[in-house]
């Protein structure tokens, strides 16, 4: 059992950034490979940014590729969201997720995550 509790969320103007984080306690944190997906009112639950449990590797949805960092430290067991050039369609609540995988395989499907946060939200005014 893995247990995720996402902090860092907030207001921002357009533009701005925001740090995102999730803290992880439960099983050994650097075996699960982790993600951020976000669902905005009325809209389904999407995929944001993947990290394999490395760190090493990495992906991105294209609406935040460039704006948006992914990163891990495993001896903290926390994942982070560096959120960059925020825009009004990046509000959302925004959530945290785990799945235990192999070395360098990180997911984009949320179905295939077994682990999730209470989520954070994150609104970007104009």
């Amino acid at each position: 059992q893995v247990q995720l509790v996402e902090s860092g969320g907030g207001l921002v103007q357009a533009g701005g950034s925001l740090r995102l984080s999730c803290a992880a306690s439960g099983r050994t944190f650097s075996s699960y490979y982790m993600a951020w997906f976000r669902q905005a009112p009325g809209k389904e639950r999407e995929f944001v940014a993947a990290i394999s449990w490395t760190g090493g590797n990495t992906y991105y949805a294209d609406s935040v590729k460039g704006r948006f960092t992914i990163s891990r430290e495993n001896a903290k067991n926390t994942v982070n969201l560096q959120m960059g050039s925020l825009k009004p369609e990046d509000t959302a609540v925004y959530y945290c997720a785990a799945a235990y995988g192999s070395k360098w395989y990180l997911g984009v499907e949320k179905g295939e995550y077994d682990y999730w946060g209470q989520g954070t939200q994150v609104t970007v005014s104009s």
